[in-house]
């Protein structure tokens, strides 16, 4: 990445642009927008990118044309955060998620971090095929748009949550795909050995962690041992654990809340129950109310009697469910479509991949909303329009603003 010049990053941003609107970005197009000299140059710089496999080229009967890569996508978002100095180097992998990298860095300071990089779609649930002919019917729909969305309302979720005081990750910056957070020393609550010293109050701590997250306002979705982390030194902080991975939350209104809030809850009791075979009773004899299990009047928590509203996080942050009802956003609708299969529990064994045809069909016709095929056409038009503005404007040799995702936009 070191020796790439400042022309493969414009190309690289170019192509970027370029397929918000087109499968394949034309060679003409990427010249135009990424303001070169001369096609040489562009060419030049399209021929470095392609040996490094940043961005791929396909030919059709068309057009010739380049995409770019999920290599490509991670190098616009280093760079970005490398400019911002929030990360100088990167270390090893430390983590494969189902849909997520994780990577060890560090900034120029030397502060030990950690790097998230989302990658939707590279893993099969029962709503992926569904995802992926939705996403055909609108070209700017990618999988790397959609872990970019991912990636930010995760950020979103870190930022609040950390800010009202619950026992996440401190989030750093977030580019793209990409979220620089802090480093937990611990290590999954799925590595715990059964000789684990104070296991009940760890249950009931993180029964705790369920209510107060839904008195806030949001469900975590996915709240078990492998999105929870046990710190190497407990007795230097509040709580024993770290609770991570929270792009699938959703709001407390969402019509299956309660599902997801039981969900959470019996993910715990089943591992503690297979862990530590501890599995406690409800005992009307205790009046403690304040925590969960041996001891307490409640063994785990119930959604009707213990969730009381507190604060308006999933408002703050748009949750799905709340957002949905609320805003109608597309950007929140696209990413609920992808999101919802990491919501789906199902055996180790079964084979995701293929999906029954009539089910299939049955479950398309209630995602795609055709009321919106009208709405999409128009935004689509939209967007072909801005796009040959920016081109103009660029081959003017007219200065454009660039957001923060490294996208040149148009001033009103």
């Amino acid at each position: 990445m070191r020796y790439l010049t400042s022309d493969d990053f414009r190309i690289l941003q170019a192509i970027e642009l370029g397929s918000r609107n087109h499968e394949l970005v034309p060679t003409q197009m990427i010249h135009s927008i990424g303001g070169m000299k001369s096609p040489s140059g562009t060419n030049k710089a399209i021929g470095d990118l392609a040996k490094l496999k940043l961005i791929s080229r396909l030919r059709n009967a068309k057009y010739d044309g380049f995409r770019l890569s999920y290599s490509g996508f991670d190098y616009l978002a280093l760079k970005t955060l490398l400019n911002r100095n929030s990360v100088y180097s990167v270390g090893s992998t430390i983590g494969v998620g189902k849909e997520s990298d994780i990577y060890s860095i560090s900034d120029s300071k030397g502060k030990q971090k950690v790097l998230k990089i989302h990658r939707l779609g590279r893993t099969s649930f029962k709503t992926v095929k569904n995802n992926r002919d939705y996403l055909q019917k609108r070209q700017t729909s990618n999988w790397m748009y959609l872990s970019r969305l991912a990636a930010e309302k995760e950020y979103e979720f870190m930022e609040i949550l950390y800010t009202n005081g619950f026992n996440v990750p401190q989030p750093f910056d977030c580019s793209r795909h990409c979220i620089a957070m802090e480093w937990i020393k611990g290590y999954p609550m799925k590595h715990m050995k059964s000789d684990y010293a104070n296991y009940k109050k760890l249950y009931s701590e993180l029964m705790n962690f369920i209510i107060q997250l839904a008195n806030a306002g949001l469900i975590h979705c996915d709240f078990n041992e492998f999105n929870i982390l046990i710190r190497d030194e407990p007795e230097k902080y509040k709580y024993d654990f770290v609770v991570i991975d929270f792009p699938q939350c959703v709001s407390i209104e969402h019509p299956d809340a309660k599902e997801y809030f039981d969900r959470d809850v019996q993910g715990i009791r089943d591992f503690f129950m297979k862990k530590f075979k501890y599995d406690p009773q409800h005992d009307a004899t205790m009046f403690d109310t304040s925590g969960y299990g041996d001891g307490y009047k409640y063994a785990y928590p119930n959604f009707k009697r213990d969730v009381i509203r507190e604060k308006n996080l999933d408002v703050e942050v748009k949750a799905s469910g709340y957002a949905k009802k609320r805003t109608g956003n597309r950007n929140d609708k696209d990413l609920e479509k992808a999101l919802l299969g990491m919501r789906i529990k199902a055996d180790e064994d079964e084979d995701l991949s293929e999906i029954d045809d009539e089910e299939d069909e049955e479950d398309h016709e209630e995602e795609y909303d055709y009321e919106d095929e009208e709405d999409e056409f128009e935004e689509e038009k939209d967007l072909e329009e801005e796009n040959e503005k920016i081109i103009e404007a660029l081959s003017a040799k007219k200065p454009l603003k660039m957001d923060k995702l490294g996208n040149y936009i148009l001033d009103e």
